[in-house]
């Protein structure tokens, strides 16, 4: 059952949420003309082709195609439904929707992501206030103290503690009224395995409560006080919460990230502590996964196409390795990345605390590139010997193959070749060699995964295309040149469309001109369907200049192609009479009925004879 939202209200939603502020919160976006312009949230891509136009309220890629209104870009997003964006700005801008006209199970669907904001919410206000009772909270407050952590950090992170014991979070919960169920699905209470009983997730912890950009708590991260394992623990994924697309204090450091278009990318959660303690505001840490290609691209929406990330991981194997890991990642997500190698024994929380913030911004002068710590990496572990060498160029010659910078890749090889003191025709070689096997593998790929039929003949094709791109173009006129929209009535144009999407998005066009609204991103909300919302915004986005005297001259070429379609039919069915084809004479006679019928509804409603 569709979900019923007044349409007066999504008109007040449009109205006040402005989406290039929405989308600004996550993309890094430049006016360009009567456009803004910045690096698309949804793909991988170098130069910008996302575009937000505030005058029509849409926004477009060129590149991946994605488009839509401010209801669109929030539902893609944040990967919530259309009730559950429509809500979610509702709320934020204090729209009051009605709740009457929603079954049981539409209640029950929509309100899942917001019980589980709400125990979350619930959940860090307690673990705070655990944190600051005299008995409770003294062991959590002691060892942050000792850690170096302010009362203003602790209060500004939100940072709690929950005490031992399996069920303080369940009965604080449990007064709250808040239902067994909604706990287990936010993921902070656990059903023991006899199904009889329920249990905290987090206890004797520092509670790290985890944001979202928009400000909301979607999950958890808890470190034990001493040694004991597992070090750290964190929410699993819910409805709300997702470790590949989640980045902690991203919703405090965003501002200061697209100011400076750079971020740190630390491990620890005290890591980062310390980073804000030491004025370094731009700064996040992953959530004990590895980085993730969502990751980096959000960051570069933050950052800009320009803008560099900066990965200061710890100096033991681990961290050396996660920073290696990262890398083709950044490459792939055309980010700038650059490795900052602290020396031994040091994470960024105790260099800091040690060094302090002039030496560590010293230290950021020297971070490698991708590429140069990669090298320097492995010569440090394969040394330079005859056997070491040839690690070395083994290990290198991929990282140098997926170089996509022809000029870069051939400056790095000459690098190494100088580092290792070897001609670098011999690395060249090697490179190639698996450049070339990329290649092949790709093109096995293609074999397998490609399209080896067709559906239609090469003229069949050719007459589709036309069609399409005829019919395309008149709904592209109708979006962009209203003052048209009469004579389109007048001639039932829309009758004679073959495509039935197109034909339906075009009565949609005429029904909300006859109400006297003109509104793109209200037309996005009536086809309730997002390929055609990213077709609509597509046009939209276009800024062809349209004349009455230039449309009624392409309304004449379209009627003037159905004629020409009615007379190659003609001859098709005489060509298939003369050969006795009985199968292709019946389904050319089927099509020449279908026209007619068209023309007939056509000259019914006034249209001129084709």
């Amino acid at each position: 059952m569709a979900f019923y939202i007044p349409e007066e209200k999504i008109s007040e939603i449009q109205n006040v949420a402005d989406i290039t502020d929405i989308v600004s919160e996550s993309v890094l976006l430049k006016k360009a003309g009567k456009n803004h312009i910045g690096l698309c949230p949804f793909h991988s891509e170098k130069t910008p082709s996302f575009t937000v136009n505030p005058e029509k309220q849409i926004f477009h890629c060129f590149g991946c195609g994605a488009g839509g209104n401010v209801i669109s870009f929030v539902m893609k997003h944040d990967g919530v439904s259309f009730p559950e964006a429509v809500q979610s700005l509702a709320k934020r801008f204090n729209i009051e929707l009605p709740t009457r006209d929603m079954s049981l199970a539409e209640q029950k669907a929509m309100g899942e992501r917001e019980q589980i904001l709400e125990v979350n919410q619930h959940a860090m206000k307690f673990y705070q206030n655990m944190l600051f009772q005299e008995f409770s909270g003294k062991p959590g407050l002691q060892y942050l103290t000792e850690r170096g952590i302010t009362k203003n950090t602790l209060e500004k992170f939100y940072i709690g503690y929950v005490p031992d014991g399996w069920n303080n979070l369940v009965q604080h919960l449990a007064r709250k009224r808040i239902s067994r169920n909604v706990m287990i699905k936010s993921g902070l209470v656990i059903e023991n395995n006899q199904k009889t009983g329920y249990y905290d997730r987090f206890r004797n912890r520092i509670i790290f409560p985890i944001f979202s950009t928009g400000n909301q708590v979607i999950g958890f991260g808890g470190r034990v006080l001493d040694d004991s394992l597992p070090k750290y623990l964190n929410s699993p994924e819910t409805l709300v919460y997702s470790k590949s697309s989640s980045l902690y204090g991203l919703h405090i450091a965003k501002p200061e990230c697209r100011k400076t278009g750079t971020a740190f990318i630390v491990e620890g959660y005290m890591d980062l502590l310390a980073l804000w303690q030491y004025g370094i505001h731009n700064a996040v840490a992953t959530l004990g996964t590895s980085l993730t290609s969502e990751h980096v691209r959000i960051l570069r929406g933050h950052c800009g196409h320009s803008g560099k990330v900066i990965l200061v991981y710890d100096s033991d194997e681990a961290g050396l390795k996660a920073a290696a890991r990262s890398i083709e990642i950044f490459d792939k997500e055309h980010l700038d990345a650059a490795i900052m190698v602290l020396p031994n024994g040091h994470d960024p929380d105790s260099y800091l605390f040690e060094y302090g913030e002039a030496e560590f911004r010293g230290m950021v002068k020297h971070a490698l590139s991708a590429m140069d710590f990669l090298m320097e990496s492995a010569v440090l572990k394969h040394g330079m010997s005859v056997e070491g060498k040839v690690r070395t160029v083994a290990i290198m010659k991929d990282y140098l193959a997926n170089a996509s910078d022809h000029v870069l890749r051939s400056l790095y090889i000459k690098k190494l070749a100088e580092k290792l003191n070897i001609d670098d025709s011999a690395i060249m070689e090697k490179v190639r060699e698996a450049i070339q096997k990329k290649r092949t593998g790709n093109d096995r790929a293609g074999i397998i995964y490609g399209k080896n039929q067709q559906s239609t003949s090469r003229n069949e094709a050719g007459i589709l295309f036309e069609y399409d791109r005829m019919e395309k173009k008149i709904i592209a006129m109708m979006v962009q040149y209203p003052e048209i929209l009469p004579e389109i009535c007048k001639q039932n144009i829309l009758s004679c469309f073959e495509n039935k999407v197109l034909a339906k998005i075009g009565v949609l066009i005429l029904e909300q001109h006859e109400k006297g609204n003109r509104s793109v991103s209200s037309l996005i909300v009536r086809v309730n369907n997002p390929e055609q919302e990213k077709f609509i915004a597509s046009l939209a986005i276009e800024n062809s200049k349209w004349n009455h005297a230039g449309c009624l001259k392409l309304i004449k070429q379209f009627v003037l192609s159905k004629n020409k379609r009615n007379h190659d039919l003609l001859m098709r069915i005489k060509t298939a009479e003369a050969q006795n084809d009985d199968k292709l004479l019946i389904a050319l006679m089927e099509q020449l009925r279908d026209q007619k019928k068209i023309q007939k509804k056509r000259e019914s409603a006034g249209g001129k004879t084709l």
